[in-house]
């Protein structure tokens, strides 16, 4: 490394190499110490310690500071001015960029998001497998791990994907032509099935009068008696405590949700509730056992579908996200209470400060990181 000279750096052609330009000018402030010994004061590699004045790319945060050290700089003001350079290397933020974001942010998915959501496949399939067995199902997992997001983009786009399917496959069957009459099986065989296309699909969330708000809604879709349920998505049940006073009215709901369980009900349950707050479904000894069976645990993400949530979004959008990146958002969520919408948020402001189809460890850590990003 000592012998070796630096390739000239034009401290106006941009961030990069203007920060380059000026650490060099800070080694050469300190004696000129060879990138060797550098590496010895600090635990970086002379390579890595190398790259963060060659003016290709902006250095991370953690190893300019060692390099700052290294030549007896100062840490708060080299800081502050890698923080101005990365805002101006990331391209700021896009007040004018129409461009549809990939990530969601704070902000649950909804179902015109399921190109966007991924990560869930496994969850949403079993979502589905176990919806499919029982009339009532309950989806249950602590705040933060995406609950909402798999009611809206995972389940009911499947749903909805059944119900296509099964317009196709009808207008496929002989006697289905233009003008002929429409083919079905009988309701007896066709209306109780799981697998018949949705008469109806409705979203709500139980609020402070959940009865008075909801009633009609908790009623089967007046439809053809050879047509499919009616799916009633019952999305942060825990409302039912927290802001349902009336015990009477929360027993009252309860029970008409568990009507889906009637041998002839055309009415199908799916619940979304917060993990800390399903003990209290044991209060209704009917809820108790209909779920006994019936509910699925919303897991945090493995190392490979967290990955998935990182990349696919921006693969999407025809962007790339830098593997550093990458590694260092799966080291820093995996354990993490909550860490999807941070991660996600974190994701979204990286985005906003994307160096052209690139998204960076030096936007993200300009947006503030996983949880500076959201202050």
């Amino acid at each position: 490394m000592a012998g070796r000279r630096e390739n000239p750096v034009d401290p106006a052609a941009g961030p990069a190499q203007y920060l380059a330009h000026e650490l060099r000018a800070l080694r050469e402030s300190a004696g000129s110490p060879t990138y060797r010994a550098m590496a010895l004061r600090t635990g970086f590699g002379a390579s890595t310690l190398s790259q963060a004045a060659a003016g290709e790319r902006l250095p991370t945060l953690p190893v300019l500071l060692a390099y700052v050290e290294a030549c007896d700089g100062d840490r708060e003001d080299w800081q502050e001015r890698w923080r101005r350079v990365t805002e101006e290397e990331a391209g700021e933020l896009r007040p004018d960029d129409t461009t549809a974001a990939p990530y969601r942010g704070l902000a649950r998915f909804e179902t015109q998001d399921e190109r966007l959501f991924f990560g869930r496949d496994q969850l949403t399939d079993d979502l589905v497998h176990q919806t499919r067995r029982s009339r009532l199902t309950a989806i249950v997992g602590p705040s933060g791990s995406g609950k909402s997001s798999l009611l809206r983009a995972g389940l009911i786009p499947r749903l909805r994907r059944t119900s296509d399917s099964a317009d196709t496959q009808a207008s496929a069957r002989p006697g289905t032509e233009p003008g002929a009459p429409l083919i079905t099986a009988p309701a007896s065989t066709r209306h109780n099935s799981p697998e018949a296309p949705p008469a109806a699909l409705r979203v709500l969330t139980p609020g402070s009068h959940p009865l008075r708000t909801h009633g009609p809604r908790l009623t089967p879709a007046d439809t053809d008696p050879a047509g499919g349920d009616t799916w009633l998505i019952v999305d942060q049940f825990e409302e039912l405590y927290t802001l349902c006073r009336n015990t009477n009215e929360r027993i009252a709901f309860i029970d008409r949700l568990l009507a889906a369980r009637e041998p002839d009900s055309r009415l199908r349950v799916v619940i979304a509730v917060r993990a800390d707050f399903f003990g209290r479904l044991a209060e209704h000894p009917g809820l108790a056992e209909a779920l006994r069976d019936a509910t699925l645990l919303a897991a945090p993400m493995s190392t490979g579908e967290l990955r998935q949530a990182i990349v696919k979004p921006a693969q999407e959008a025809g962007l790339i996200v830098e593997r550093e990146l990458t590694t260092r958002l799966l080291s820093e969520v995996e354990g993490e209470p909550g860490g999807l919408p941070l991660m996600s948020h974190a994701l979204l402001e990286t985005w906003r400060r994307r160096r052209s189809r690139a998204l960076t460890v030096a936007a993200y850590e300009a947006a503030g990181g996983l949880h500076g990003a959201v202050a």
